[in-house]
């Protein structure tokens, strides 16, 4: 799909350490992308350095860089990375994301604040460093969820978090047009990786399974293609929230 479309482009992947981000980290690489690995704290600093050496396995390079994107600094520290390292940045994926499911009854302050900070701060000032330093024609590509067509309780701050990422998709997409940035969202299902499980009981799980096609959690391996489409010849879809999730919700 990609080809050559992203020899010696640089990625930036936010929360690129595993999951998601790590699998995207690999399969941008094998098409000679060179990779900015970002991750959270030192207890992904393994998972990094593992994912740094699997991109260097396939040909390409790549670095880390630990930060909290909650803090607008580290955003930037971030894309400075990309540049003094590689010289620019041409694609910018934000992975990042914090799942809570509590009643609002019971849910405190502090909880809102977080979860607003990682699933809506995080991303805003990550597209806004995006739009600054990417070079032109660039793709800025940030993950939601499915949940935002959705009707059923308990997560509110989740899916509440992650829907402004619809209109900042929205204004970032028209904002930049004339730099030839395109901006998307990617909205899956829920996807079966340790980030998903410890929310949900087993009964649960089955349901969401029952949702969708193959009676299965959305795969990472089914995402990561739509992440690529999007950053090569899916260029002309900009402004869009888009739910590949096998059903799970339309809207």
């Amino acid at each position: 799909m990609s080809g050559k479309k992203l020899q010696d482009k640089v990625v930036i992947i936010g929360g690129g350490a595993k999951n998601l981000g790590g699998l995207l980290a690999t399969r941008f690489a094998a098409d000679g992308a060179k990779i900015v690995v970002h991750h959270h704290s030192d207890s992904s600093a393994e998972d990094a350095a593992q994912t740094v050496e699997a991109v260097r396995q396939a040909g390409s390079q790549a670095v880390a860089v630990q930060g909290d994107l909650t803090r607008v600094a580290e955003v930037r520290q971030l894309f400075d990375t990309a540049v003094d390292t590689f010289g620019g940045a041409d694609i910018a994926v934000n992975t990042t994301g914090m799942v809570l499911r509590k009643p609002i009854l019971e849910t405190t302050e502090q909880e809102y604040d977080r979860m607003f900070a990682v699933n809506s701060k995080a991303a805003y000032f990550f597209i806004q460093e995006a739009g600054r330093r990417l070079n032109d024609n660039g793709k800025i590509i940030s993950l939601g969820t499915s949940l935002l067509a959705a009707f059923t309780d308990g997560y509110s701050t989740y899916a509440g978090g992650k829907a402004p990422l619809e209109h900042f998709t929205r204004a970032a997409a028209k904002e930049f047009a004339d730099r030839g940035i395109s901006v998307n969202t990617v909205a899956p299902g829920p996807m079966d990786t340790p980030f998903f499980y410890p929310q949900e009981t087993p009964e649960r799980v089955q349901f969401h399974k029952s949702q969708a096609l193959g009676n299965q959690l959305t795969q990472i391996e089914d995402i990561a293609p739509v992440i690529e489409f999007l950053a090569t010849d899916g260029w002309w879809f900009t402004g869009q929230t888009m739910f590949p999730n096998g059903g799970y919700t339309t809207r």
